[in-house]
Parts: structure tokens; C-alpha cells; sequence
């Protein structure tokens, strides 16, 4: 298995405009899961020219003894989660449009039980067990053709994304959104940081002062952040708990302009 700190890096030649649509907390095998709605989207990404997903965990509900998920409430055993996410997915991985993979806590389940990864077990499946990370993935994706410069990023833009399942709970949006900003800021070069976990569905775009010692210039650089939704409908243990329904199954989606270095977000 790949370190976390190894970096995923991916070649764009074409000059094209990409989008980048965060998926994590689908849920498969919950009562709650939206099927209809997740397969359908699994064919929806492949008609969609230059588009491509980061899968951020909890794929699978994978509910087991020691966790908080009912056993006798899923739709059908982990294993066949597994299977099932699997085959889903195998057509998107086909065609490369999978970016990078990390676990949730939902699979994390097994490494603390029995010390097995359902998410690296579904990616070796697919056979991109080298762009599966366990915690965090840190992905570079270069548009244009390199032999003729960067040009500070005006020919040809790199991006650099940050994608990880996330941690902490609260009731509120905001509560959300203050954590996975915060954490930005550690990042340094960091253009996206994507996270999932606490089904809020959020786009917020930071600033970061920039001190530019080569060119002896200070200037303001933005960082976006996305808190992924989920592929649930309301009810089951969010009614139980009193949390607040939330958007799901409506990805937010991430445009990466092929011309300049700028970053659209569309929801």
C-alpha cells in the first residue's frame, strides 16, 4: 500500500477544461442508500466528456457488530458491497476517469475488527491500487502539453487537490465547514481540499496570503473546499439522532480551466 504522502500525479496533453465531481458517503448496502439515483449517476459521469471523480470513503455502509450501523438493517452482507461497488464502478475505472480513492470510517470498520480494507480491496478489484491511500490523497493534475513551459500557469495550469473522508460530527453546516477550512490552511500549495463524513453538502472558497520570494511580491491566493453530500435519504439513525436532513444524491461538480489556472465551482 502507497504512503500518504506520495503523490498521485496525472498528465492532461489535450488543453481542455476538466470537471472534478467529489463523491464519498454513498452508503451502498444501507436501508437509506439511494440506489436509482448512485447507478444512475455511475453512467451519467461516463457520457459526460472530461469528467472525472475522487472517491473520498464510505462507499460501503458496511455495518458490522462493533459499530453503530445495525447489522440486521442492511440490504445485503459487506461482502457483497464490496462486489457490487465494484462492478459499478468498473466502468469509470475502464476509462480513467477515477482520480484517486481513500477509506472512510465506515470502512475502517474492518481494519479495527479483523484488520481488513474493504476500499483497497475494491480498488485492487479495479486494479488502482496505486491511486488508493488510506487516510489522505494528495493529486497533481497538469494540463497541456509540459515540453513548452508552465508560463506561471497562464498556458499550461496545474492543479493540486487534497482528498480525505474527514472526522468530527455536529449538527450545523457551519460547524463543518470551519473544520475542513481550518485544515486548508495547513496545506501549502493547495488549490482543492475535498471531504466527506459529515453529510453537508458545502462549497467555500478561502484566501491564503502568498509571499512570493523570487518575484518579491505578497498576494492573495483562494483555496476551494468541498464538503461532499451524500447518496442517502433522510431518515433511519439521522431521524434517531435528530440530525438535520441534508441535500443528497446532487454532487457538487469542481471546473478546472484548461486555458488559465482557475477553478469554477457549480452546484
Amino acid at each position: 500500500m502507497k504512503s500518504d504522502f506520495e503523490l498521485i500525479v496525472r498528465d492532461f496533453p489535450a488543453k481542455t477544461d476538466l470537471t472534478i465531481v467529489p463523491v464519498s458517503d454513498v452508503h451502498l448496502g444501507a436501508m437509506e442508500h439511494m440506489t436509482e439515483e448512485w447507478t444512475q449517476f455511475c453512467k451519467d459521469v461516463l457520457s459526460e466528456p472530461n469528467t472525472y471523480v475522487t472517491l473520498g470513503g464510505d462507499l460501503i455502509n458496511n455495518a458490522t457488530r462493533s459499530g453503530v450501523s445495525n447489522i440486521f438493517q442492511e440490504t445485503m452482507r459487506p461482502s457483497e458491497q464490496k462486489r457490487r461497488m465494484a462492478e459499478l464502478l468498473k466502468p469509470l475505472a475502464r476509462e480513467g476517469r477515477i482520480l484517486c480513492a481513500v477509506s472512510g470510517n465506515h470502512e475502517r470498520r474492518s481494519g479495527k475488527d479483523c484488520d481488513d480494507d474493504p476500499m483497497y480491496d475494491i480498488m485492487a478489484k479495479l486494479d488502482l491500487e496505486d491511486i488508493y491511500r488510506e487516510n489522505m490523497a494528495f493529486v497533481k493534475l497538469s494540463i497541456g502539453d509540459s515540453k513548452y513551459g508552465n508560463g506561471g500557469g497562464l498556458r499550461n495550469p496545474t492543479y493540486c487537490m487534497a482528498v480525505t473522508h474527514g472526522a468530527g460530527g455536529g449538527i450545523y453546516t457551519g460547524g463543518a465547514v470551519n473544520r475542513n477550512e481550518r485544515f486548508g490552511y495547513v496545506i501549502d500549495g493547495l488549490d482543492a481540499l475535498i471531504v466527506g463524513h459529515t453529510h453537508k453538502g458545502a462549497v467555500t472558497k478561502p484566501m491564503k496570503v502568498f509571499v512570493d520570494k523570487q518575484n518579491n511580491r505578497v498576494s492573495m491566493k483562494p483555496f476551494v473546499v468541498v464538503s461532499s453530500v451524500p447518496w442517502m435519504s433522510f431518515g433511519g439513525y439521522a431521524m434517531q439522532k435528530m440530525l438535520l436532513p441534508a441535500t443528497s444524491g446532487d454532487p457538487q461538480k469542481i471546473k478546472l480551466s484548461g486555458k488559465c489556472k482557475k477553478i469554477s465551482l457549480v452546484w
